[in-house]
């Protein structure tokens, strides 16, 4: 009897800890609190930013890829217009801190990207991840080889002022991303 007791509460611990780490965060939600690593090799908290500005958190698979590059050279082309709304926008994949650097270089981006090689992030905010892997690219005329911990998918979320998620899509396209987030941020005002 006390076997299957201990069994039975081991059993309920890690099932705890799986619902805690696979978080299904819908929108009327509060925000859940997360920290990373920015392209900067800094700690970045979202408590920094959560009820201080509009944040837009958005997931992403790969560094230097095609649909990715185009999402992020959207909100790079868009920050003054979200800026200007108090919007703080930030990029989170399983890309390490040096490979976001050179994705930043290369295209010029103007927000942070969070280096989440572990996938914690993402699956703080219920973001389905799969094994990362590796892609090689030439930068400055050097091959660079690009390596992730994981591939997360492709989801964004938009967080008000007072810390509610008033958005999750599941279904980005990432061309059109940062317009979406535009149209609804300037609803929120």
């Amino acid at each position: 009897m006390k076997t299957s007791l201990m069994s039975l509460s081991a059993s309920a611990l890690v099932l705890c800890q799986a619902i805690a780490v696979h978080a299904d965060v819908k929108v009327g939600d509060k925000s859940p609190k997360f920290e990373s690593v920015d392209d900067q090799g800094k700690p970045w908290k979202s408590t920094d930013y959560v009820g201080q500005k509009i944040l837009v958190v958005y997931f992403y698979p790969a560094d230097l890829t095609g649909g990715c590059t185009k999402q992020a050279c959207g909100f790079r082309d868009d920050m003054k217009k979200l800026a200007d709304l108090d919007v703080e926008v930030v990029g989170v994949s399983g890309d390490s801190v040096r490979n976001h650097q050179l994705f930043k270089k290369v295209h010029d981006l103007n927000f942070t990207l969070l280096a989440d090689e572990q996938g914690t992030v993402a699956k703080t905010f219920g973001v389905p991840t799969r094994p990362g892997g590796t892609i090689k690219r030439k930068i400055d005329g050097r091959e660079e080889t690009l390596t992730r911990g994981v591939t997360a998918s492709r989801w964004t979320f938009v967080i008000d002022q007072l810390g509610n998620v008033v958005l999750k899509n599941t279904e980005v396209k990432a061309a059109e991303d940062s317009k979406s987030v535009l149209e609804l941020v300037n609803g929120l005002q």
